[in-house]
């Protein structure tokens, strides 16, 4: 299991992270984890708007979309991510 993209979104105003396969988020969990981590959460119930070096949607579904049109600073955001919420890697 990993999530199989880090691709720019068809708006280009993003990159999503896709995982496969679909994960199940506990946004309860989440949020708290990234509070505690001194992340601004905001839960919108069905996502969180996390603010890190950029805006960041969690989905319950596990989908990320990090607004940013920079691929090195979108993967070194889900790294850092993945650090704080161990989600899975994207597969290379």
């Amino acid at each position: 299991m990993g999530y199989y993209s880090l691709r720019l979104c068809a708006g280009g105003g993003a990159f999503e992270a896709v995982p496969a396969p679909r994960l199940t988020l506990d946004l309860r969990r989440v949020k708290g984890t990234l509070e505690s981590h001194g992340v601004s959460v905001v839960d919108a119930r069905v996502m969180l708007i996390a603010q890190l070096q950029r805006e960041v949607t969690l989905s319950r579904d596990g989908r990320v979309l990090i607004k940013t049109k920079d691929s090195a600073e979108a993967a070194a955001i889900f790294e850092h991510l993945q650090g704080i919420l161990g989600l899975p890697s994207v597969e290379k």
